[in-house]
């Protein structure tokens, strides 16, 4: 079964599945169509978080870390020296070294069957034959035609030939990208090299090839989100001195069930913290289309992001991090819930350690809104499509994509890739996409947990999870979103493994979310009291939160979540999945 957020994704990997793949072969070979179908919420300038469990060893999830790690040069004297108070939310100096790429071929090195070229060949034969470019592309090129036009030269002449965005339908190919993939291919195929070894000289030919073509042209002035022209730091060094890499995940449970994330490298420990701070409620508390369950809800998510924004970071003590899933420290910040909304920033304190400096908080007013000199690229993608985060102001804004698959001999994988966008920073000539700007996560102070350091990887906000009963992975579940990614995997959660809800009407339920946290991205502004909630939440429920004092956005009846899961029962062997209907785009397919 797979389930992603684009059809032709689903439909590849489910191929894959009918072929023979496993579940690793077939989440690479969709990986790499997403980089064509979705352009405008990843690419292979970005990157990717998964967590995984295999046939061999069910009950031990693993994370692979696709987050590239700060340049040698980003440091934050240079950042300061240009004047900047925050990374940009665009332009090459955001760009941390692409590490998706390689983390897909890595997992299809060491977990997969195929040949990488069989993998590619899905991608490769939509980015030479075109496939019909989405609604959602075009208006996201579109917004960014002025700093296409003006300063990013290399991304107009990309995705706008004929100097006006592509129409909706409009067939959109990738010539040099497919090329790139093709060499990788070919590489990977040379006589005499086994499967594992052609597929690792495709990762030094990639890491090569990209290295090469992206150190000279990050060097040319270009327009960043703050409105000034500036030239990266990345290296051709960088680029080929990085690898992707394993972990084991972190878990923690709940009702019986054990969760599993990445570490505090990326926000996923704020969905374990939430599930222990909820877990000291009864049951009927937590039911997300009620009022005290959407209050508890949203109560509990302030808390926990409190947490992430002033303590989560690459090099967080595993000591620390254990304490903040701890049932000891959920009692104490359980508490801390009232009856009414707090319009407080409140994270906790941790024995034995220092409280780092509290993060910036620029009220989303305004005066905040004087930040954005440049909007194109700036934080989650700007595109005007359903199921996208919704701020104070009514202004919408993107997400990412995801994939889960999990296959008849119980390999379970989870992965969310991002970064890369379109309109992150200019195109590359020759490889056909843009590096990243996932930089913008790191704070330009030295106290902060997640201060810029080279070498260390931005706290990320992709966030994928893995579920697991009695020592085996019964759900795979994610959602694109940026902050508010485990927010709405919370409610799913909540409704699956104790309201008696299926997957499918989980991911269907009125959701929302808590604006009332320091912004991952550019500008990185916060609303206190702040919380978006679908209408079909229901007027009696939202009036009530108000009463409460939370200050509501209505986001219209279906716009939070692009959530989609698979799952898997042990007793059964049966296999299922469900997709996010908002958009019209998720697809679930198996059989």
């Amino acid at each position: 079964m797979v389930a992603a957020t684009h059809w032709l994704v689903s439909a590849s990997a489910q191929a894959v599945l009918e072929k023979g793949g496993n579940a690793f072969d077939a989440a690479v070979a969709g990986a790499f169509v997403l980089h064509i179908v979705e352009p405008h919420l990843n690419g292979p300038g970005g990157d990717m978080v998964a967590v995984f469990a295999t046939k061999a060893r069910p009950g031990v999830p693993l994370v692979l870390c696709g987050q590239g790690s700060a340049p040698a040069a980003a440091t934050i004297e240079h950042y300061l020296a240009e004047g900047l108070d925050l990374v940009p939310g665009a332009g090459a100096l955001a760009a941390a070294i692409p590490g998706a790429v390689d983390a897909w071929l890595l997992l299809l090195r060491d977990y997969g069957t195929w040949k990488l070229t069989d993998v590619l060949t899905f991608a490769i034969d939509y980015a030479v034959n075109g496939h019909p470019v989405l609604a959602a592309v075009c208006r996201t090129i579109g917004g960014v035609a002025d700093i296409f036009r003006s300063s990013w030269t290399t991304s107009l002449a990309h995705w706008m030939p004929t100097g006006e965005a592509p129409y909706p339908g409009e067939v959109i190919k990738n010539p040099e990208y497919a090329a790139l993939l093709t060499e990788l291919g070919n590489i990977s195929a040379a006589p005499g090299l086994t499967r594992e070894q052609g597929i690792d000289a495709a990762r030094i030919h990639w890491r090569e090839r990209v290295g090469a073509a992206v150190e000279p042209f990050v060097r040319i002035p270009h327009r960043h989100s703050d409105g000034n022209e500036h030239t990266g730091v990345i290296t051709a060094a960088d680029i080929t001195g990085w690898e992707a890499s394993y972990e084991p995940a972190v878990s923690t449970t709940f009702r019986g069930y054990t969760i599993a994330k990445q570490g505090p490298w990326g926000q996923g420990p704020v969905l374990l913290q939430l599930l222990k701070i909820l877990e000291g409620f009864d049951d009927d508390l937590l039911d997300p289309s009620s009022e005290q369950g959407a209050h508890l809800i949203l109560e509990a998510e302030k808390l926990a992001l409190a947490d992430r924004d002033t303590w989560y970071g690459d090099a967080m003590p595993t000591a620390a991090l254990q304490y903040l899933i701890s049932d000891e420290y959920a009692a104490l910040r359980r508490n801390l819930i009232g009856e009414t909304a707090s319009h407080e920033f409140r994270p906790g304190a941790i024995p034995g350690f220092t409280m780092p400096a509290y993060p910036m908080l620029h009220e989303a007013c305004a005066a905040a809104e004087a930040r954005r000199p440049v909007a194109a690229g700036v934080g989650e993608p700007a595109v005007q499509i359903d199921a996208l985060e919704v701020d104070s102001t009514g202004r919408t804004r993107g997400d990412t994509c995801h994939i889960d698959v999990v296959d008849s001999w119980g390999n379970m994988i989870s992965a969310t890739p991002s970064g890369g966008w379109l309109q992150s920073s200019p195109t590359v000539p020759g490889l056909g996409f843009c590096l990243g700007s996932r930089l913008q996560m790191n704070w330009l102070d030295p106290a902060s947990p997640s201060a810029l350091t080279p070498g260390k990887r931005p706290r990320t906000t992709l966030t994928p999870t893995l579920v697991l009963r009695d020592g085996h992975p019964v759900m795979a579940l994610g959602s694109p979103g940026g902050d508010q990614q485990d927010q709405w995997q919370l409610p799913m959660l909540l409704r699956v493994l104790i309201g008696g809800y299926t997957p499918q009407q989980a991911i269907d339920a009125p959701n929302l979310h808590s604006t009332a946290a320091p912004g991952s991205f550019w500008p990185r502004t916060w609303e206190p009291g702040g919380a978006a909630v679908e209408d079909r939440l229901g007027e009696t429920v939202i009036t009530g939160l108000e009463r409460r004092g939370h200050v509501i956005t209505r986001a219209g009846d279906w716009a939070l979540g692009r959530l989609c899961c698979v799952t898997s029962d042990p007793e059964t062997g049966l296999l299922g999945a469900a997709a996010n209907s908002r958009g019209a785009q998720g697809y679930a397919a198996g059989r």
